[in-house]
């Protein structure tokens, strides 16, 4: 059959069956290169890949790495909530994981109103290891002074009382 007729057939332009596709020879060594520069700086996305495979010498276009970082499922991973961070000076942040029931405590105040429409304040400190509630204070009003007694009051007796 003619070339022209099985193309017809099948639905492909003629030139389709006339190119052979040829690959780039560097492609692999291309790809680990990206993939390890992908896993040391996890949050850099293909742009600036580009750009630190220029700095290594590649003479590579953005287009071809960016078919690359799709083909390979590279992805940049989504930016965690700046809540709940503990920031340090240069930027960085440590997250403080309890270790031990005791070691971090946290306290948040509550607010709500009575039928008669009066506010009334509830301090609560929870320790985040055992989520254990250490302390509820409830006052119309909270000074520093209650929340500082409230912190200071040995965990102990405060369990003892609860029972």
């Amino acid at each position: 059959m003619s070339e022209r007729r099985v193309c017809r057939v099948l639905g492909q332009h003629r030139s389709t069956q006339r190119k052979v596709p040829c690959g780039a020879d560097d492609e692999e060594a291309l790809t680990d290169d990206i993939v390890a520069l992908a896993r040391q700086y996890g949050r850099y996305g293909y742009r600036r890949v580009t750009a630190l495979l220029h700095a290594a010498g590649w003479s590579v276009n953005h287009k071809r790495v960016e078919r690359i970082w799709r083909r390979e499922g590279l992805k940049v991973p989504q930016r965690q909530p700046k809540r709940g961070r503990l920031w340090l000076n240069d930027g960085s942040c440590i997250r403080l994981r309890p270790e031990y029931p005791g070691h971090i405590w946290a306290y948040d105040f509550v607010e709500a109103r009575t039928h008669d429409g009066r506010k009334f304040r509830i301090l609560t400190i929870i320790d985040e290891a055992s989520r254990e509630c250490l302390a509820l204070v409830v006052a119309r009003q909270l000074r520093h002074e209650d929340v500082l007694a409230a912190r200071k009051r040995p965990v102990k007796a405060s369990r003892q009382a609860g029972r």
